[in-house]
């Protein structure tokens, strides 16, 4: 049985849009026939099985065992699970992507916290082999493609540190086995000040620091690109200014169109795109603007696209196809105890300039993931040509992967 949210999110999105036969058909066409590669995201999620949820609880399992659990099981219960197999490669197929710049490291700087979801993606992509892989390389993104498959190239929310601080050195040391395990791009910060520099979501703005700047060296010189997607405004000013290969800010938006601090100035963009890299555009409502639909997300690829040419823009939803899981399932969520906000996830409002009242969903309307066929048709619509299209939906990402490989 097929996801009926799935057919409901497309008719949503196709009565906003409105295209003629024309544009929807040759919007499709095309998309079908791209190279798809976003910028930032998650591969489709499997349902949490809750009745281990609920052995675990009564287990006396602790807040933090019970958020691990359920993450392992939505990144990897399609690998055993029949059922979730089938929802993860439907949205697959749907969605018409061919590889994603996957989140697969915590928001934070501990190694290990960092390890568990590369391990997790790790595991899906060497037991769903016939379906999925881990690009290492560029060309091995490429090579997916060609033999129809898809590919997750790996990325961290944050840059994994010892936190010993006995040398600089000695803290860089991990960017490289880090390297070594896969993961081709990392954010220099998650929002909160870091020892690298200021995140988005803090008052002050004091720029990437000392060590900072020796950390976009040492990422210059292993091969790891620069995502600026969740640091502050001078940090990622300065960041993209010194940096000697492309940086990116793989998810956000232009604070032109909506002065949110997860967006970028057009100072800022300016920096990235000088510095060969891009914007990824994402679905997020509360980030895009008070349409908060795929208007919205249009509205941004639109003057991106204007303002610093198609070279520099890409797309990088931040959202993740949920499977609801088995349609003859009747169990009910597990009420589990309250947590106060992680740290990485404290954003206080005064850090936003405007008005953003809190929105439980994360979607919305045709900002879904499995819409990524009618993105298309939406910058069919726009008047945007056939080869800037193609440059947005992937091409602009495997050009900077291959630009920030180690010569």
């Amino acid at each position: 049985m097929k996801d009926e949210r799935i057919e409901k999110a497309w008719q949503e999105a196709l009565s906003i849009l409105k295209p003629t036969t024309k544009e929807l058909e040759h919007g499709l066409a095309l998309h079908a026939d791209a190279f798809v590669c976003e910028s930032y995201g998650f591969a489709p999620r499997s349902a949490v099985d809750q009745e281990v949820i609920r052995q675990a609880l009564e287990e006396g399992a602790s807040a933090m065992e019970l958020q691990d659990l359920s993450e392992d099981m939505s990144m990897t219960r399609h690998v055993t699970d029949v059922h979730e197999r089938e929802r993860y490669i439907e949205a697959w197929k749907v969605s018409g992507v061919n590889c994603i710049l996957q989140n697969a490291g915590e928001e934070l700087q501990d190694p290990v916290q960092v390890m568990k979801r590369l391990a997790r993606f790790t595991y899906v992509t060497d037991f769903m082999r016939d379906f999925v892989v881990r690009a290492a390389h560029p060309d091995d993104i490429v090579r997916a493609y060609k033999e129809g498959k898809r590919c997750l190239y790996m990325s961290s929310n944050g840059i994994p540190l010892p936190q010993r601080w006995t040398s600089v050195d000695e803290e860089l040391g991990l960017l490289r086995v880090f390297f070594q395990l896969g993961v081709r791009m990392m954010h220099l910060t998650y929002n909160r000040r870091n020892m690298i520099g200021d995140g988005c979501a803090e008052r002050s703005d004091a720029g990437l620091s000392d060590f900072g700047r020796a950390v976009v060296r040492e990422m210059n010189r292993v091969g790891i690109i620069v995502d600026v997607a969740h640091s502050g405004e001078r940090t990622s000013l300065e960041a993209a200014r010194i940096s000697e290969r492309p940086v990116v800010a793989s998810h956000s938006a232009a604070r032109a169109l909506n002065d949110h601090f997860r967006g970028k100035s057009d100072e800022v963009i300016t920096a990235i795109a000088d510095s060969g890299g891009y914007i990824g555009v994402c679905c997020i409502p509360r980030f895009l603007g008070r349409t908060r639909d795929i208007v919205a997300f249009l509205d941004h690829i639109d003057y991106l696209v204007k303002r610093f040419g198609a070279d520099h823009v890409a797309i990088g939803t931040d959202i993740a196809y949920r499977s609801p899981g088995p349609p003859d399932s009747n169990t009910p969520s597990v009420a589990r105890p309250k947590q106060r906000p992680r740290w990485e996830a404290y954003w206080p409002d005064s850090a936003s300039r405007v008005a953003d009242p809190v929105i439980k969903a994360r979607e919305g309307q045709g900002l879904v993931w499995t819409n990524w066929p009618l993105f298309t048709v939406g910058m069919v619509q726009r008047g945007h040509s056939d080869e800037d299209i193609r440059k947005i939906l992937g091409g602009n990402v495997l050009r900077v992967a291959r630009a920030v490989w180690p010569d």
